[in-house]
């Protein structure tokens, strides 16, 4: 078997109602789409992840440009070797951001031609499923305006448990004083039974992410996500040292090279590789066991289209438990409640939730079929 086409789909499409996370405005879901060929007409897809405001144009390029001419000819099974030949290729000028981006759809779409290859799931040659029924927990509460809405977040929060979440996570960043107006309206209206997470997206320093997460540390959080921008390590791990809420982080994050730093510095208590981001099966495959010898959870960032979605379900099917117990606290599958229409019609099988619970499909590779008349929609030339 050999790789004979590689293809690279931008997808556009305009949100009628822009929302905002601590970082700007989304105002367009953008992704980049990976399509590769064998010799016998097994198709594999993968998906680099549009991750905050990056244009996806980017990552194609990188594709086109650089990873296509090694790929074709090559033997698609061969997950390891094709992966570290189009890192080494690429080291001297892509370690970080884009270009293990594109990497990461790649890697994706050759994990998901080699399980259509065998008639499998990509979680069955990732070694097996460690549970075949993954909680979803509810992504959402962007901003529309700015700040000032507790209020519509509130109800927000109602409506998630209306359609089953018992476990969300709410966007913060806005201002201390916003935050923790938002933060008291949400719990009262999720219910003492629900599990709250806040994410800042890295919007603030040390003091006022502390200052922050003392002043919640009685709701119970799951994780405190990206309190400090990603390069500060060491801010990081001071603000895991003065609160008692897990630090979650990784989401910004590239290969086992980038999360061998955060776990030497002790900055996380879960860490949070996007499949779409990160580098791909392969490079989570190395995280997971970087991250499992040292005591901390692995639970993906999931923020891309239904292709990088049916990713992250195969990866965290088969991550194991750092922690394992009786009763262990078990992987949790990030549900992004936002508007997205890769997400919702790109695949004829999208994930979705039942009562707050996903099940782990069996069908081969990552488990999509594409409908092609929604792809030529939203694709766009680049």
């Amino acid at each position: 078997m050999k790789i004979a086409r590689v293809d690279v789909h931008v997808l556009r499409s305009s949100l009628e109602r822009p929302f905002a996370y601590s970082q700007g405005w989304v105002r367009e879901r953008c992704t980049t789409l990976v399509e590769i060929e064998t010799d016998d007409g097994i198709v594999g897809w993968g998906e680099g992840l549009c991750v905050g405001l990056q244009p996806p144009q980017i990552a194609a390029a990188v594709i086109r440009s650089a990873f296509a001419p090694l790929l074709l000819g090559a033997d698609p099974r061969e997950t390891e070797v094709m992966w570290h030949r189009l890192y080494t290729h690429a080291r001297d000028y892509g370690m970080k951001g884009s270009v293990i981006t594109a990497l990461s759809g790649v890697d994706i779409a050759l994990w998901d031609i080699a399980g259509k290859a065998l008639g499998v799931p990509v979680h069955r040659l990732l070694g097996g499923a460690f549970r075949r029924r993954i909680e979803a927990y509810a992504t959402g509460f962007y901003r529309t305006t700015g700040r000032g809405e507790a209020a519509r977040l509130a109800s927000e929060a109602e409506r998630h448990r209306e359609s089953g979440f018992r476990i969300m996570k709410v966007k913060t960043g806005f201002g201390i004083d916003d935050d923790l107006a938002v933060m008291r309206a949400v719990h009262a209206a999720a219910g003492e039974d629900a599990t709250l997470m806040i994410d800042s997206n890295h919007a603030y320093g040390v003091a006022d992410a502390v200052r922050l997460g003392r002043a919640l540390e009685s709701m119970n959080l799951r994780w405190y996500e990206e309190p400090v921008v990603p390069e500060d390590r060491k801010g990081y791990a001071e603000v895991r040292r003065k609160l008692d809420i897990p630090i979650a982080g990784g989401e910004c994050e590239y290969t086992g090279y980038g999360f061998r730093e955060l776990l030497d510095e002790r900055a996380i208590d879960i860490a949070q590789p996007d499949i779409c981001q990160t580098g791909g099966f392969t490079a989570c495959r190395h995280i997971v066991a970087l991250c499992h010898v040292h005591g901390v959870q692995v639970n993906p960032h999931v923020w891309g289209s239904a292709v990088g979605q049916a990713a992250s379900v195969q990866l965290l099917a088969a991550v194991p438990l750092a922690h394992p117990s009786l009763y262990a606290t078990e992987p949790i599958l990030e549900y992004d409640c936002s508007a997205h229409p890769f997400r919702s019609d790109l695949v004829r099988q999208p994930v979705v939730q039942h009562g707050g619970w996903v099940e782990v499909p069996d069908r081969p590779g990552i488990g999509v079929e594409i409908d092609r008349a929604v792809l030529q929609r939203f694709r766009v030339n680049a």
